[in-house]
């Protein structure tokens, strides 16, 4: 088995653009490591990030987020893993959303593990 380390980037992601930030790809586990959201709105904002599951059945079946609603003040970051771990299987990803409509809100930044 093979680890492989990979940074993956979403910019100007808000409400109106949900963003897809990764996916893990097929014969694959991957185990994040680090998720970082940063507010770039000359306001406050919320933000969201969510996994999304690829079985539709069993105990993993259910999409659920990593952070709901999290204020962000303008100019602001949140580490939100704080050390934490958690593993992804083939298909799952992980997407986000920033509060507005339009215009840039938050970038993200996501450190992820690939287990081949």
């Amino acid at each position: 088995m093979a680890n492989t380390f990979k940074l993956k980037t979403k910019a100007g992601v808000n409400s109106a653009t949900t963003a897809a930030v990764y996916t893990v790809p097929s014969s694959t586990t991957a185990v994040i490591i680090g998720l970082t959201i940063t507010n770039v709105k000359g306001a406050a904002i919320t933000a969201d990030a969510k996994i999304v599951t690829a079985s539709s059945s069993g105990e993993n079946a259910d999409d659920v987020f990593i952070v709901k609603v999290v204020p962000l003040p303008s100019g602001s970051t949140m580490e939100v893993m704080s050390g934490n771990k958690i593993i992804l299987q083939t298909g799952d990803s992980i997407i986000a959303t920033g509060s507005n409509g339009s215009g840039a809100d938050a970038d993200i930044i996501l450190s992820v593990m690939e287990i081949t």
